[in-house]
C-alpha cells in the first residue's frame, strides 16, 4: 500500500512540475506527440494495405481455405452429367453452404455498334461471396435468380456503358446468341435468347473488353437450347463455344481443410469409378507457410522504429536543457533530504509523464486521419470492401511507444540530475 501511495504521490509531483515547465517542455510534447501520431498511424494504414492485399488475392483464389476440385480419367473425360451430380452428393452430404462450380466460355451479344463475342464466367451463386465480387450497381445474384426463366446477367462497366448505362430498376434486357438483324425490334436477334441484367461490377482502367457473370444452370440451359435450334452436329460451331470444362471449389473452415480433401477425394473416386484420379488442392493466400504479407509488416515495422527514434532523439535533447536549467532546484532539494533515487524517479516521470499525454493526444490524432473517408478512399482505391476497424494494437503500440521513449528519454537527463550535487547548486 504504500508503494502505491508513493507512487501515485510521485505521479503528481511529475504532473505538477509538467504543469509548472510547460513552456519548456512544449516543444518535446509536439514532437513527441507527431512522432507517436505518425508511428500509429504507419501501424494501422499497414493493416489496411494488408487487407486490400488480401482481398485482392481472395477475388483471385478465394477465401481460406478455398479447395479446388478437379478429376480426369486416362480412357476419356469424364460426363459432365455425372461430375456435377457426384459434385452435388458431397456438397450435401458434408453440409458445405459455399461451393461453385465455375465454367470459362463466351457468349455473342449484339450491341449498337454490332456482335461482339463476350467473355462469359458461368458460376453458381455463392461464387460471389466466396470471391468478394465488388458491385457498382445492382446486386449480386439471389437465390430466386436460378428459378427465374429468363437467365439473370451481372455485367461489367464496359459491358453497361455500351449498353448506354440503362437504370437497373427498368429490367434492361439483353440478346444472346444469334446475330444482329438491322431494325429488328429491341435489338433480339431470332432465335436468341433474352437475358435481363441485374448487377454490375467495376472494370479497371486496363480492362477495355466486355465480360459478364452467368449462373450456370442457366447458362447450360442456354446453350441446350441453341444446340437444339442448331442441331447436333453444330454444336461445335456454336457461338456458344461448345459445353465448357466445369471447375469445382468449396470454401471450407481452414482447419477442416486437410480432413474434408480426403474424404472429397474418396467420395469422388468411389462414384466416378476406377480409373478416375481426382484431385483436391488449395490455392488461397493461407496455403503457404510463409506469411505472404511479411514483406508489408517488416516494411510497416521499419518506418514506425525510424519514427519513434527521431522522436526520442529531439526529446532526449530538449530534457537535458531543461535539466541544466534546473542544476539549482534539485541542488535545493537534495539539501533538503531529496534522495538519490527519488531525484532520479522524479526527473524521469516528468518525461514519462508528459509523452504519454503527448502520446494520448498523438492516438487520438491518428484514429481521426485512419478513419476519415477521405484517406481510405486514397488508400483503398476501390479495392476494400471490409475496411477493418482501426486496430487497437496500434493504439497500443502508440502509448506503449510514448511511455517507453518518455523513459528512455527521461533516463539520461535522470543520471545527470543525479550527479548535482549542493555545493554545484549554490555556485550555479
Amino acid at each position: 500500500m504504500r508503494a502505491v501511495s508513493s507512487l501515485v504521490g510521485s505521479l503528481l509531483e511529475a504532473w505538477q512540475e509538467v504543469r509548472v515547465h510547460r513552456t519548456r517542455v512544449l516543444l518535446s510534447l509536439i514532437g513527441v506527440a507527431v512522432a507517436v501520431c505518425s508511428l500509429t498511424t504507419v501501424v494501422a494504414l499497414g493493416a489496411i494495405v494488408q487487407q486490400a492485399n488480401q482481398e485482392m488475392s481472395e477475388r483471385q483464389s478465394g477465401r481460406p481455405a478455398s479447395l479446388n476440385v478437379s478429376a480426369f480419367r486416362n480412357d476419356g473425360e469424364i460426363d459432365p452429367t455425372r461430375m456435377d451430380a457426384a459434385w452435388n452428393d458431397v456438397v450435401q452430404r458434408y453440409g458445405i453452404s459455399f461451393a461453385t462450380r465455375a465454367q470459362q466460355t463466351s457468349q455473342m451479344v449484339p450491341f449498337v455498334s454490332g456482335v461482339a463475342q463476350v467473355a462469359t464466367q458461368a458460376v453458381d451463386q455463392p461464387y460471389g461471396e466466396m470471391h468478394r465480387v465488388r458491385m457498382l450497381e445492382g446486386e449480386w445474384f439471389t437465390p430466386t435468380d436460378a428459378e427465374q426463366l429468363a437467365p439473370r446477367l451481372i455485367v461489367n462497366e464496359v459491358f453497361w456503358d455500351r449498353m448506354g448505362r440503362p437504370d437497373l430498376s427498368t429490367h434492361p434486357v439483353v440478346a444472346l446468341g444469334g446475330q444482329a438483324v438491322p431494325g429488328a425490334a429491341s435489338g433480339i436477334p431470332p432465335g436468341g435468347t433474352t437475358a435481363v441484367v441485374v448487377g454490375v461490377t467495376p472494370s479497371s482502367t486496363w480492362d477495355t473488353e466486355p465480360s459478364m457473370f452467368m449462373l450456370a444452370d442457366q447458362a447450360e440451359a442456354v446453350q441446350a437450347a441453341a444446340i437444339g435450334r442448331s442441331g447436333a452436329d453444330a454444336a461445335a460451331s456454336s457461338p456458344y463455344g461448345g459445353a465448357p470444362q466445369s471447375q469445382y471449389e468449396m470454401w471450407v473452415p481452414p482447419e477442416l481443410a486437410d480432413q474434408l480433401a480426403t474424404l472429397v477425394t474418396r467420395d469422388l473416386t468411389a462414384a466416378l469409378g476406377d480409373g478416375t484420379q481426382v484431385n483436391v488442392s488449395r490455392q488461397d493466400w493461407a496455403t503457404y507457410g510463409d506469411d505472404p504479407f511479411l514483406v508489408t509488416k517488416m516494411v510497416v515495422i521499419g518506418i514506425a522504429v525510424l519514427v519513434l527514434l527521431l522522436g526520442a532523439l529531439g526529446l532526449v535533447n530538449i530534457a537535458l536543457v531543461t535539466v541544466k536549467q534546473r542544476v539549482r532546484e534539485i541542488g535545493i532539494r537534495r539539501s533538503f533530504g531529496a534522495t538519490a533515487g527519488r531525484v532520479f524517479f522524479a526527473v524521469m516521470m516528468e518525461s514519462v509523464v508528459a509523452t504519454v499525454v503527448a502520446g494520448a493526444a498523438g492516438v487520438m490524432a491518428s484514429i481521426l486521419i485512419v478513419q476519415s473517408p477521405w484517406l481510405r478512399d486514397l488508400i483503398g482505391q476501390g479495392m476494400v470492401s471490409d475496411f477493418p476497424p482501426f486496430p487497437v494494437d496500434a493504439a497500443i503500440t502508440g502509448l506503449a511507444a510514448a511511455t517507453a521513449v518518455g523513459a528512455l528519454a527521461g533516463l539520461l537527463p535522470a543520471l545527470v540530475a543525479v550527479r548535482v550535487k549542493v555545493i554545484d547548486a549554490i555556485r550555479y
